[in-house]
């Protein structure tokens, strides 16, 4: 399959076979002549509709400027091309750099009806904090590789949990349906979010041959999921997405310390 999206990287290090690729677990040493990977995630081709969501309870709150309608987030292209919020990271890494994913992508925060940031980013055995900014009641469901469900009764409230599983996880609210996140709960700190403009950058990566993976959440409506509202007690329909794309490519640097390598989707 032909996915529209193309992963263009800068690789400035001195690239060698990398030894024991296979091997669980991630072990901190320190990083000699490390290098930097720089690169931007772009659309390719006609960009998609997209449908946006009814807000259709409490406005005071969720929808204060009065738009009626909320965006789900699911797929942000900038007027460079750049698509925000893929999750770039490497595959085939065991060794390197402790850990220092930016503290603000572990902190959820539920205000105006949505989950700001949209993508987080947690090490494994870190905690998730989770706040409720708004006088509603909001709920955190988590599926994948985390199942709490939280509820959110004041303003303020705050709660947090341990994630002890690497992978994907899904957030939705079951109160206000239009709300969704994902969360990436890594191993190691070679894992970038992009900017507004598709921008990545992974520091002090050791010498080596990295498969470079760029994870998308779906950006497809393909149905919808029936669920019972707490707040109102009915029934009501949350969007279901279509899967992840996932672009992925072998980077075979130059001997040089500097080279540009192009990566497209298989």
């Amino acid at each position: 399959m032909k996915y529209p999206f193309r992963l263009l990287a800068l690789l400035m290090l001195a690239l060698a076979p990398e030894l024991s690729s296979e091997q669980a677990g991630y072990e901190v040493v320190s990083v000699q002549d490390g290098g930097t990977i720089k690169g931007t995630v772009k659309w390719q081709g006609a960009l998609p509709h997209l449908v946006a969501s009814e807000i259709n309870k409490d406005p005071q709150v969720c929808d204060p400027l009065g738009q009626k309608h909320r965006d789900l987030e699911r797929l942000l292209i900038a007027p460079n091309g750049g698509v925000a919020n893929p999750v770039v990271f490497l595959r085939n890494i065991t060794r390197g750099k402790a850990m220092d994913l930016p503290a603000p992508r572990r902190f959820l925060n539920q205000k105006s009806c949505r989950y700001e940031p949209h993508i987080l980013l947690v090490p494994l055995q870190a905690t998730l904090t989770v706040r409720d900014s708004d006088p509603l009641l909001h709920t955190v469901q988590m599926s994948g590789n985390a199942d709490y469900n939280l509820p959110f009764v004041l303003a303020g409230q705050e709660i947090t949990r341990p994630m002890t599983r690497e992978g994907k996880v899904s957030l939705r609210c079951n109160v206000h349906v239009w709300m969704n996140g994902e969360m990436m709960v890594a191993r190691h700190p070679y894992y970038a979010v992009t900017d507004e403009y598709g921008n990545f950058e992974l520091t002090e990566v050791p010498p080596g041959d990295y498969e470079i993976v760029a994870w998308h959440e779906g950006w497809r409506v393909v149905g919808e999921s029936a669920l019972y509202d707490i707040a109102t007690q009915v029934r009501v329909k949350r969007p279901v997405f279509s899967d992840p794309v996932n672009v992925e490519q072998i980077g075979h640097g130059p001997s040089a310390r500097h080279g540009g390598c192009e990566f497209h989707p298989r």
